[in-house]
């Protein structure tokens, strides 16, 4: 079983295809590919999020709160099998600082874990803290599979600062059933098939050949949630043949969105 934790800052920029290839004309200048970038190759991230009846993880989350928790099982398989390794993750975002807490199981035992809370054994007291986070995230929280989202990743690190991460993501992958990582990848893209989500992931400040190159590219950054994103698609469905209706905390009039927190 693996765990890993880490404090960052974590910014969002979406880009178009030319500034994407720009862009990597520049970067292995600075940074070297992930190591399951093999041979260049990006790779496969499947993710179920969690969250209440009543939506309230992502609708507090779209609230843009100064802080906010989600959790998330995330697969690097796709589909997953039963003995495949899984990681279960909190994040969370406190005044812009981003943390994740994850521990490593089977799939077959993660679905164990959420459904008896029966927990794989460990002698790591850094395991077992993570899991008595999680099981004090489930006691506040009801949840259940509300979301899949996959997409393909490019990742890269600095030459000079490892902590320095950089990530390109495409075929960013959304629905609302099959809500489990046994299914195959299929479901709504999310971006344009040219445009890339770019997030930069830095413990403090960015590079300065990085700033310089988003000014020469015009490239800024963006709020983008994938969660988010994907639960706003969600709504707009459920109102597509109504212009005022009521969902999940969340009231739209004349095709405005405007979350209410009081649910």
């Amino acid at each position: 079983m693996a765990i890993s934790t880490f404090a960052r800052k974590e910014i969002k920029f979406l880009l178009s295809m030319e500034q994407y290839r720009r862009l990597m004309e520049i970067i292995p200048q600075y940074m070297d590919p992930d190591k399951y970038c093999v041979g260049g190759k990006e790779y496969g991230i499947y993710n179920i999020y969690y969250d209440t009846p009543d939506d309230y993880l992502i609708r507090e989350s779209l609230s843009k709160p100064y802080y906010k928790e989600k959790i998330r099982l995330r697969s690097y398989y796709s589909p997953a099998s039963p003995d495949d390794l899984v990681f279960l993750e909190i994040k969370k975002k406190i005044g812009g600082i981003v943390t994740k807490r994850r521990v490593s199981m089977t799939l077959a035992e993660s679905e164990e874990y959420f459904a008896t809370r029966k927990k794989p054994e460990t002698s790591k007291y850094i395991t077992e803290q993570v899991f008595r986070e999680l099981d004090v995230f489930l006691d506040t929280y009801p949840v259940a599979p509300k979301q899949y989202i996959s997409y393909q990743r490019e990742a890269f690190f600095g030459k000079d600062n490892k902590d320095f991460r950089l990530t390109f993501d495409r075929k960013i992958t959304e629905r609302r059933h099959d809500l489990t990582l046994a299914q195959e990848s299929y479901g709504r893209f999310i971006i344009g098939a040219d445009q890339r989500l770019m997030e930069v992931k830095v413990g403090q400040s960015m590079p300065a050949w990085l700033v310089e190159a988003l000014s020469e590219l015009q490239i800024y950054k963006t709020s983008f949630s994938k969660y988010g994103r994907a639960y706003m698609n969600y709504v707009r469905d459920q109102v597509r043949n109504d212009s005022s209706i009521y969902v999940s905390g969340i009231s739209l009039a004349s095709s405005q969105i405007l979350m209410n927190r009081s649910v």
